[in-house]
């Protein structure tokens, strides 16, 4: 009863937040974000009512699982991105800014740190450097498709904006298990090829191929059924298998092979989309029955938030450091390498900024990290630190840029006028029926 009731009121809260940031013009995961924290641990949950938010951060993680399958259906949506169609004219040069800016905040934060490093000493380990540069690659694919979506983003920026954000986190998994495998070496004084090199480009390649054969089985099957209504239900049915197979982990001898949700679900939607002929229309009906889904992916990411970390002023002050130096290396990574490909100069000037929000995968990759014995506890703090700066402003911000390219239209005048006397005429239908009604009463 608890759960259902937490799991209740983290929807409701959802939803009136952004009724109460409407004015504000702020993207709805911010809302959500922000929902998140009011009713987690540190504030409503303060009260200790049971089913009244989260209590403590047991009963946000006990959720955990909700998550995941969300993020597994985001991931699919985000593989729909992939349609070689599409991909003709923006698949090179989002491969290679992709790329390319996921490096360059990777060595711009780990110089940076590492010479912090050499001044402050154990407070900041060469371990937890190296680990929080690795971090600083990953970028949040969730909210940036919720506010593509929420507003209905269309234009050169957002088609170049998804398959980044998608390559993105294959990068950032490998740059992590190296760079992580390199932090351990040198906490414990050996050094693993095998755990350096071998896993990351083994979880990358089996995660590929388990999504791939899903997808050509989905599409299979797909055929199978005519009702839309069975067509949506099979849908959901294979995200929920390739989250579930995502979570085995198989050990052959020294080799842990291991999966990622995100690039398993993220390559059953693009094979998908790209063999079944009338995918678009079952994505979008398939985008409507998750958007409970994803608004309560967000408000457990906002309850998940830790805000401990603000007493600790030596990790606000490196928390600082990160944010500034992953965000100038993700511009200027993403600036330069844009340039390199002759993308156009109004797309290139605001594609960095669209690639700051940084969640789940970072969220992933700390919890990983917290292992570390000399170092976790900094670099999840940290991390948990820049997660909460950035889930609040980064959707903003994409939703700034989106407006600059006219990826996002205003709405029209016309349009206006239109809606406005749609309900006035609503309106006036429902008052003979009022009136009638009254009658009878």
């Amino acid at each position: 009863m608890q759960t259902l009731l937490s799991i209740a009121v983290a929807l409701a809260a959802g939803l009136l937040m952004t009724r109460v940031i409407k004015p504000l013009k702020l993207p709805a995961v911010t809302a959500y974000l922000i929902a998140g924290v009011l009713i987690g641990p540190y504030v409503l949950g303060r009260a200790g009512v049971p089913g009244l938010g989260f209590n403590t951060h047991d009963e946000v993680t006990s959720l955990h699982l909700l998550s995941e399958v969300a993020l597994g259906f985001i991931a699919f949506a985000i593989g729909n991105e992939f349609r070689i169609s599409q991909l003709k004219g923006t698949g090179k040069q989002a491969t290679i800014i992709g790329v390319l800016q996921a490096v360059a905040a990777t060595v711009l934060v780990d110089a940076v740190l590492i010479g912090l490093h050499f001044v402050l000493g154990d407070k900041l380990p060469l371990s937890a450097a190296i680990t929080l540069g690795a971090i600083a690659a990953a970028t949040a694919p969730a909210a940036t498709l919720m506010v593509v979506r929420q507003y209905k983003a269309k234009g050169r920026l957002t088609n170049l904006l998804l398959p980044i954000v998608a390559l993105d986190d294959a990068v950032g998994l490998v740059i992590f298990a190296v760079s992580f495998g390199v932090a351990k070496s040198l906490e414990t004084g050996s050094f693993d090829i095998v755990s350096m090199v071998a896993n990351p480009l083994v979880e990358v390649a089996s995660s590929l191929i388990l999504g791939a054969v899903l997808g050509l089985l989905f599409s299979r099957m797909e055929r199978w059924f005519n009702s839309n209504s069975k067509r949506l239900c099979l849908s959901v049915t294979f995200v929920l298998l390739a989250v579930g197979l995502s979570m085995i982990q198989i050990k052959l001898g020294p080799v842990q092979i291991g999966f990622s949700i995100l690039l398993v679900c993220m390559m059953l939607g693009t094979v998908f989309c790209n063999l079944c002929d009338f995918s678009p229309d079952l994505m979008d009906k398939a985008d409507k029955w998750t958007v409970p889904v994803y608004v309560l992916f967000f408000v457990l990411s906002g309850s998940e938030l830790e805000l401990d970390v603000f007493r600790d002023i030596a990790v606000v002050g490196i928390g600082l450091v990160y944010i500034i130096t992953r965000s100038a290396g993700k511009y200027f990574g993403a600036l330069g390498s844009a340039s390199l490909v002759h993308v156009d100069k109004d797309v290139r000037d605001w594609l960095g900024i669209t690639l700051l929000p940084q969640a789940g995968v970072a969220l992933g990759m700390s919890i990983t990290a917290s292992s570390l014995a000399q170092s976790g506890s900094i670099v999840r703090n940290i991390v948990l630190f820049s997660v909460l700066i950035y889930e609040l402003i980064g959707p903003v911000l994409t939703k700034i840029a989106l407006m600059h390219t006219g990826d996002i239209s205003p709405m029209s005048d016309e349009v206006k006028q239109r809606r406005s006397r749609l309900y006035e005429s609503m309106k006036e239908a429902k008052r003979p029926a009022e009136a009638e009604q009254a009658k009878r009463s």
